[in-house]
């Protein structure tokens, strides 16, 4: 019993991240209760003590304006893409060219590499179908080459939304050593 108690005592919970599991198992179970809520918080408490994560080892700053910027782009890049897609499910003469295009990003840290990722995703008529962690490279498959504008105008794209993902969260730092400009610092 006493090895128990050692290991239990060495168990380090994120209570944020608890708090997070417990609200997405609320919103999977569409019941928001005294007792979904109570299970919600044991099984958040189980996986975060059962399964810990690594720290990612974040030294960012989080810039409102710039993230109520990325968020709005998203949106508009939501939209575009929806009508593009629809452009093309609609329009049974237009042969839609898919094509995979590799993408260097800028940066060296998984995080702003798996956020950089994910957006890219989420908007209709492109995915990453690999993203290499060891150099920074993405290869994303766009539904049509040719509506999207090239693979030139692909890379831009992917490139502006890693740069409006570290601009909202990365650091002065991290921003130099990606290559883009910081305001409001001074010059050394």
């Amino acid at each position: 019993m006493s090895k128990l108690r050692r290991r239990l005592s060495r168990v380090r919970v994120s209570w944020s991240t608890v708090l997070w599991l417990t609200a997405l198992w609320v919103l999977l179970w569409a019941d928001v209760s005294v007792g979904n809520a109570i299970a919600g918080i044991g099984i958040g408490w189980l996986v975060t003590a059962l399964l810990p994560l690594p720290s990612i080892g974040y030294r960012g700053t989080v810039r409102p304006l710039q993230v109520f910027s990325l968020v709005g782009h998203f949106g508009y890049d939501l939209v575009r893409a929806s009508f593009q897609v629809a452009f093309l499910a609609l329009n049974p003469r237009h042969v839609p060219r898919g094509a995979v295009v590799g993408v260097q990003l800028r940066n060296e840290s998984d995080l702003y590499l798996a956020f950089t990722a994910e957006l890219s995703t989420l908007v209709p008529g492109s995915v990453v179908v690999e993203a290499l962690r060891r150099n920074g490279m993405v290869y994303v498959h766009v539904l049509d080459l040719d509506l999207m504008g090239g693979v030139q105008r692909v890379r831009a794209e992917i490139l502006g939304v890693e740069e409006r993902v570290m601009r909202a969260l990365a650091s002065d730092e991290e921003l130099e050593r990606a290559g883009f400009d910081v305001p409001n610092r001074r010059q050394r």
